[in-house]
């Protein structure tokens, strides 16, 4: 029988939706929404897995924790708004254990434990020059890595699975209470699999709506349990990708270009690493804004890696490539990026000019860029209630499509070169498009509302003498 070679282990972005590192582009609980979140456990090995919240300006954390997932479990969460002036909180009832299970002043996931601020308000890092209100955390993003699989015999699974009584939804872990801190067994982990999936749904139950999207999914994101000498789950943010048993090896991504077949690329640091399977040099999306259908769309760009590149507590005073401009170096609270627009009807038409848009600056972490025929700078999106309001785009009619293009800006974005050479052209990003449509004549007297949500197709380029992805 002719054997089949196999890969060698590559930061991936799996099509599947299973990994070890999860992206989530987007939460908000801005215009009465919440921001509902599952993460799944696919495997019998059971799991511990970081859940890092980050703001949408620059990506400074505002809050993180562990989930225990037992073999084949869920774990849900709730983001909502602490109050009207107040914060993003998260509630959860979910009966997985969580550590740390409280905020330290008796809030537990049960009553809500609310994002905080210290992470961007100087308290406990460097300010960086942002807003250091609390409601900077009502939108950004999330990511979730997992430090390892657990060894079935181990002390630490014994405590975590839930043990059955014969009823659905009736099990429960038993141990949930001897997880001290973050503290477990160091050698009760073990390199993970890919076999974590998780979703989540932006909710407004007055309006109902329901716009849905799966996390992206990375992965062979590490090849060794992510753990510290003292058995404390961290050092596990997303610039610790490895596919090596030591630190000091190259890290693999597989890019995948027009072929459709991956290209292996070596870095020497693991955020380039997963900065490179994120890689565009152009998206591609639809837009409708047709006033008879009272329809809206706003794009979530996000780039997940960006605060590595752009943030002062990393980078000092000079930004890295592929970006250009570092957090705050020309306006408080900003790292622009210049990208172009294209915008075309469903009818070949192409809008003749688009000077208001021909090259707008993305200037957060997470950017919100809105179609809309009468743009107002201060306006919040008009389906998100996003304030992370990027640009708007004048539409071309009132339905069509758009590229946007992430490798010209700035005089050329162009990533750190591969060992091979090979310099990938573009940004880091992912997202997706999502429209409402307002129907007021569903039924006499009766108002309707619908919506979708749509992830981004896009291509890769590169700028050197050898072959592209």
């Amino acid at each position: 029988m002719r054997s089949i070679r196999r890969p060698s282990a590559a930061v991936t972005l799996n099509s599947k939706g299973l990994g070890q590192a999860l992206i989530f582009p987007y939460y908000t609980v801005n215009k009465g929404q919440a921001t509902l979140l599952s993460l799944v456990n696919v495997s019998a090995m059971g799991k511990a897995v970081h859940v890092y919240f980050q703001e949408g300006y620059n990506g400074r954390e505002v809050l993180s924790f562990v989930v225990f997932l037992s073999p084949h479990d869920v774990w849900t969460g709730a983001v909502t708004q602490a109050s009207d002036e107040g914060g993003a909180k998260i509630t959860s009832h979910d009966k997985s254990c969580v550590s740390p299970a409280s905020d330290g002043n008796g809030n537990d996931f049960a009553s809500g434990i609310a994002f905080a601020t210290s992470g961007f308000d100087g308290s406990a890092f460097p300010a960086d020059g942002g807003p250091t209100s609390v409601t900077r955390t009502r939108e950004g993003f999330m990511y979730v890595v997992t430090n390892g699989d657990l060894d079935p015999q181990s002390a630490t699974a014994r405590l975590i699975t839930h043990a059955q009584n014969g009823t659905p939804d009736g099990g429960a872990p038993t141990g949930c209470s001897q997880l001290s801190g973050v503290l477990i067994n160091g050698s009760d982990l073990q390199p993970p699999t890919s076999t974590l999936a998780g979703s989540a749904a932006i909710v407004n139950v007055d309006e109902g709506i329901f716009f849905s999207y799966n996390a992206d999914a990375l992965s062979d994101f590490t090849s060794i349990a992510l753990i510290d000498s003292v058995s404390t789950v961290g050092f596990d943010n997303l610039s610790h990708a490895n596919n090596r048993a030591t630190s000091n090896t190259a890290v693999t991504a597989h890019v995948f270009g027009a072929s459709g077949r991956p290209r292996a690329l070596d870095y020497a640091l693991g955020i380039d690493a997963v900065s490179a399977v994120f890689a565009a040099d152009a998206i591609y999306n639809d837009y409708l804004v047709d006033p008879q259908l009272g329809a809206q769309t706003d794009w979530v760009v996000t780039f997940p890696t960006k605060q590595f590149y752009t943030d002062p507590q990393y980078v000092g005073s000079e930004a890295i490539a592929p970006f250009a401009e570092p957090f705050g170096a020309t306006t408080p609270g900003q790292s622009n990026v210049a990208v172009g627009m294209t915008v075309h009807d469903r009818e070949e038409g192409t809008a003749a000019t688009v000077s208001a848009v021909s090259a707008p600056a993305l200037s957060y972490q997470v950017n919100i860029v809105s179609f809309s025929q009468t743009p107002a700078a201060s306006q919040a999106s008009p389906v998100l209630g996003s304030n992370l309001v990027s640009a708007y785009v004048p539409p071309y009619g009132s339905d069509g499509w758009a590229s946007m293009d992430l490798a010209s800006g700035d005089g050329g974005h162009q990533f750190r070169p591969a060992a091979s050479g090979v310099i990938l052209s573009g940004l880091p990003a992912t997202g997706f498009m999502v429209y409402n449509v307002i129907n007021a004549n569903a039924q006499p007297g009766m108002l309707a509302n619908y919506g979708g949500t749509f992830a981004y197709r896009s291509t890769v380029s590169c700028d050197a003498a050898m072959p592209c992805p």
